[in-house]
C-alpha cells in the first residue's frame, strides 16, 4: 500500500460502497444505492479509504440527533444524550490486517473531539460472532453497555461505547506512532 487516502465519500463511490457492504453482509446489514443515499444524507461522518486507486474501506456515522429510524441508534438514544453512532465500517477483504480500520478510527476520534462529541457508540455481532471486530474495538477502549437481539432473533449484538477524550490505549499509541 503505497498511496493511502482518507476522504469524504462521494456519489461516484456509492456503487463500490454497496458492493463492499454486500461482501461483508454477515457482519453488517443490507444496503442498496437508495439506502446508501439516504444514510449519506443524514450522516455526520461518511468517509472512504482509497489505497492505490482502489476503494479499500468505508465508514458511516450519525450524530445522536440524526433523523435515523434505526433500532440500534434508538437503543443508545434511550440511554445517552450526546454521541456519534457508527452505523457501519467495512474494510475490503484484501486490505484487512493492514491498519485501515485504525486509520479510520483515528480520524473519527479526531472528528468527534473537534465536534465536542463525548461518546462514540456502536454495536458488534455476538451471534453470529464477529471476533475480529470484538478484538479491534476492545483495543480501542470500547466497553459493553448492554446486549440486544436483532433481526428477529437471528443476531445478538453487544452495544458498546467509547469516551472520546479518554487516553489512548497501547494499541492506539502504537497505531498512531505514539
Amino acid at each position: 500500500m503505497s498511496d493511502v487516502i482518507i476522504r469524504a465519500a462521494e456519489d461516484s463511490d456509492f456503487r463500490k460502497i454497496v458492493k463492499l457492504n454486500a461482501d461483508e453482509i454477515k457482519n453488517t446489514s443490507q444496503m442498496d444505492i437508495e439506502r446508501l443515499r439516504h444514510l449519506d444524507a443524514i450522516s455526520a461522518y461518511h468517509k472512504v479509504v482509497v489505497c492505490d486507486d482502489n476503494l479499500a474501506a468505508f465508514i458511516l456515522a450519525m450524530k445522536d440527533d440524526a433523523p435515523y429510524d434505526n433500532d440500534n441508534i434508538k437503543w443508545f438514544l434511550s440511554r445517552y444524550k450526546s454521541f456519534l453512532y457508527i452505523d457501519r465500517i467495512v474494510v475490503a477483504q484484501k486490505y484487512k490486517g493492514r491498519g485501515i480500520g485504525s486509520l479510520l478510527y483515528k480520524d473519527i476520534l479526531k472528528y468527534a473531539g473537534n465536534e465536542a462529541i463525548p461518546l462514540i457508540a456502536c454495536e458488534i455481532n455476538l451471534v453470529p460472532p464477529n471476533k475480529p471486530s470484538l478484538a479491534f474495538h476492545a483495543g480501542y477502549g470500547f466497553k459493553e453497555v448492554g446486549r440486544k437481539w436483532h433481526d428477529n432473533g437471528k443476531k445478538q449484538l453487544t452495544m458498546q461505547i467509547r469516551k472520546v477524550n479518554m487516553a489512548l490505549s497501547d494499541k492506539e499509541s502504537k497505531s498512531y506512532g505514539g
